[in-house]
């Protein structure tokens, strides 16, 4: 089985404030499901009010990003899946409940992590 990072930017999700409620519901059944099958890793929402730090390898702080990543936002969940059609499968049920499109990767395997 492999890990899939299924994930999408805050600014993806366009939904009316008197929705949200209802969308969140939705996802969270989306959650809840995945963990009764067994194959959630982790997830959550990046918190967009604690600002980014880079750690260099002598441990030098800075508050800055990787370029690419300076609107890295949204929300994300790891699951661990049989194929990459389940991940898809997946995906679109996030995708649905989201009421947004989901970026869908796989990690690669390494037998020491």
């Amino acid at each position: 089985m492999a890990k899939y990072l299924i994930s999408f930017p805050a600014a993806a999700m366009n939904v009316p404030e008197e929705e949200f409620s209802e969308v969140s519901e939705a996802s969270h059944a989306v959650i809840r499901e995945a963990k009764s099958a067994g194959i959630y890793v982790f997830g959550g929402g990046i918190n967009e009010g604690v600002a980014p730090l880079m750690v260099a390898a002598d441990a030098t702080v800075t508050n800055e990003t990787y370029p690419q990543t300076k609107e890295f936002s949204g929300g994300f969940c790891v699951m661990e899946l049989p194929s990459h059609e389940a991940a898809i499968e997946w995906a679109s049920k996030l995708a649905k409940s989201c009421r947004c499109p989901q970026e869908l990767r796989e990690f690669h395997y390494d037998p020491q992590s």
